[in-house]
């Protein structure tokens, strides 16, 4: 048996999201754009997807475009600002997930926008009055600011954001990537212009996303060819990664409150065992801290020597899957953890968590760090 604890890289498929896929690789194979029955039947169910999806953040159908996935969404995002809406001024942090920060070194090399970062402490924490004075001076900007970070597990104050961006009258993008399936998303109260979100970051297929843009907001069209997703997105649409998708997010929403509580349980518990059991633990960021941090993610610094080695490596020889940081770095030494100046020479661990660990996987991780170490002091 293996134990995974590297859920904000991917997450188990859900069962009933596989139950639910099955029938669009078997039996329902029209092609959506077809005219005939079996492109009409398939087509009905992309659109019945999306209006439950929509539903569920109360939203509008119309305002949901669905695509590959966070990366995609975000670069959409980004680009529709820069094209569409003729922005020239992008206000985010260092802490941002790559599909963010690349794509706006990219525009910012070409001379197609200026960039600026809003101040933050040691822990990752956003000064949002310096965002408030960055929009002073250039009011006509694009706000790029994840809900929650992959790595450190920071929760940033999105309603707030909205508030400032909307009192200067800024575009406001959050990647919601790893909150979304976790927590509850009211898009008629946020003040948000975009948000991206992943499958398979809450137990749905990999490979499909989607792009939430408000109503009256225009967006670009990032793939060139056919008319699918109101001509803003070229090519077939992957229909069962769809379908899978609005499955995993109101099986996520039928019980979102309960698996919060059974997962921040989990956190605790590991968090206790390795303040107990080993001596010189520290948390990165804000993950140890319940309110101000995602429920899936701790982010732990342990002591390093040269007999623990490569730390990652022992847990997976131990059966254990946990990451260093993100899953699309791996690797590279954390931009996140630089950003907020953490001791990168420590082993520094993600443990991320989801419905499907137990109590009893929390412990045997616990115990074979603690093995590890009380062997290096013997």
């Amino acid at each position: 048996m293996r134990i995974y604890l590297d859920n904000a890289a991917t997450t188990q498929l859900d069962s009933e999201v596989f139950k639910a896929i099955t029938p669009y690789l078997l039996e329902f194979y029209g092609n959506p754009s077809s005219h005939h029955e079996h492109g009409r039947e398939v087509r009905n169910a992309i659109e019945r997807a999306r209006s439950s999806i929509a539903d569920l953040l109360r939203a509008s159908p119309n305002e949901i475009v669905f695509t590959s996935g966070g990366t995609e969404a975000d670069n959409m995002a980004i680009l529709s600002s820069v094209r569409s809406h003729h922005i020239k001024h992008v206000i985010t942090t260092p802490f941002e997930h790559h599909a963010v920060l690349h794509m706006l070194e990219v525009l910012k090399n070409n001379s197609k926008i200026k960039l600026s970062f809003i101040n933050t402490d040691s822990r990752g924490n956003l000064d949002i009055n310096h965002l408030d004075d960055l929009l002073r001076d250039i009011p006509r900007s694009l706000v790029s600011v994840m809900h929650a970070n992959n790595e450190i597990g920071n929760l940033n104050n999105i309603e707030l954001i909205g508030e400032v961006c909307k009192s200067r009258g800024a575009l406001f993008h959050s990647d919601t990537v790893q909150t979304m399936g976790h927590y509850r998303h009211d898009l008629s109260n946020l003040k948000i212009d975009f948000i991206a979100a992943s499958a398979h970051k809450f137990h749905g297929p990999k490979g499909v996303g989607f792009l939430y843009c408000r109503d009256g907001v225009q967006l670009s069209q990032l793939l060139h060819g056919g008319a699918q997703e109101r001509k803003l997105r070229a090519g077939t649409e992957n229909i069962h990664g769809i379908i899978g998708l609005a499955k995993a997010l109101e099986i996520a929403y039928s019980d979102i409150d309960g698996h919060r509580v059974y997962i921040q349980k989990l956190k605790d518990r590991m968090i206790a065992k390795l303040q107990e059991q080993i001596g010189d633990v520290q948390f990165n960021g804000n993950s140890a801290i319940a309110d101000k941090s995602l429920y899936t993610v701790l982010n732990a610094s342990l002591p390093v020597s040269y007999a623990t080695g490569d730390l990652l490596a022992y847990l997976d020889q131990h059966n254990i899957s946990v990451s260093g940081g993100s899953a699309c770095s791996t690797g590279s030494v954390s931009h996140v953890l630089k950003a907020i100046g953490a001791d990168t020479s420590r082993n520094n661990i993600r443990f991320s968590f989801s419905k499907f660990n137990t109590a009893e996987e929390i412990d045997y991780t616990a115990d074979k760090l603690s093995a590890l170490y009380k062997a290096v002091a013997a």
